[in-house]
């Protein structure tokens, strides 16, 4: 398996805004075959985006296995924790729903010691074998996986294949890259950073969010970089970056559902504590929208 181009940190539809909405299944799998339709490389099931910390036990297993059961592409499965057992618990049931690999964020609120992420990060490993990626987010978990912790993970457990690196950072990439070897999976976290971590860093793709509005633009784009058509590629950066930066005008997945249900692709509504972006962000996000000539009418 080549876990390389775009894929998508797909949303998790709710039937409406609240404290415990339920998922809306039947707009789910419209989602999974849009990304389909659109040769989508891959989908990351329950990550940030799907709003997996609201999602329950039983959700979240549900989620992944019917991603698996509806989607032809790779199937990432985010089944990362802050507590260790639970991660080996989700990691284990996405497993056996049959997930190509497991997404790991670093442990999020109790901000661990270098040593307790590589302990941690250790422990799945021994207990289910699935190739896992690292999800290092020091804007949402106030730690960094350290490149020289990612290198001892490498070096000790094989089925640890790379990183989707968030940190925006390239001081970071570089450390990465140095110390993790050329082999070493590097995914960008971030749609504004694809195209410098593949020009530069040897990057092979990137989870996206906007792929959840322009699958197809965003499989062209990272098939350029895969291709090593670099001035191409960054004439669509360049295109496309307006389109990347407003998708964080409020917090992920906030504005990418706005814009999905305003182009009439059914993202459904938000667990608290996420919840509706104000009336000046949604005006800029639909200018931008309309900009792009992704709104009818």
């Amino acid at each position: 398996m080549k876990f390389e181009g775009c894929f998508t940190a797909i949303v998790t539809p709710f039937n409406g805004t609240g404290c415990k909405p339920p998922i809306d299944w039947d707009a789910y799998e419209k989602l999974l075959e849009f990304q389909d339709k659109n040769k989508i490389d891959g989908i990351i099931a329950c990550g940030t985006t799907g709003e997996s910390p609201t999602l329950s036990h039983a959700e979240h297993c549900r989620v992944i296995e019917k991603t698996v059961e509806h989607s032809k592409a790779l199937v990432v499965a985010g089944t990362g924790s802050n507590s260790t057992w639970e991660a080996i618990e989700l990691t284990k049931e996405a497993a056996n729903a049959g997930a190509h690999a497991s997404l790991q964020v670093c442990p999020y609120y109790n901000k661990p010691s270098q040593e307790g992420l590589f302990r941690h990060f250790a422990a799945i490993a021994e207990a289910v074998d699935l190739p896992m990626i690292l999800y290092n987010i020091p804007g949402r978990t106030s730690r960094e996986i350290a490149p020289e912790t990612m290198a001892r993970l490498t070096e000790e457990y094989s089925s640890v294949i790379g990183v989707k690196e968030a940190t925006g950072n390239p001081e970071v990439w570089r450390e990465i890259r140095d110390k993790c070897g050329k082999n070493f999976l590097i995914l960008s976290g971030n749609d504004g950073d694809t195209y410098e971590l593949m020009r530069s860093y040897g990057a092979k793709g990137v989870v996206s969010v906007v792929s959840n509005i322009i699958p197809a633009e965003m499989v062209s784009f990272t098939q350029l970089g895969l291709a090593g058509r670099f001035e191409e590629m960054k004439k669509e950066h360049e295109r496309l970056a307006e389109l990347f930066d407003v998708m964080f005008i409020d917090t992920n997945p906030i504005p990418v559902k706005e814009a999905m249900n305003r182009m009439g692709i059914e993202a459904g509504g938000y667990r608290l504590p996420m919840c509706e972006t104000s009336a000046d962000k949604r005006d800029n996000l639909f200018k931008v929208l309309e900009k792009y000539g992704l709104l009818e009418g």
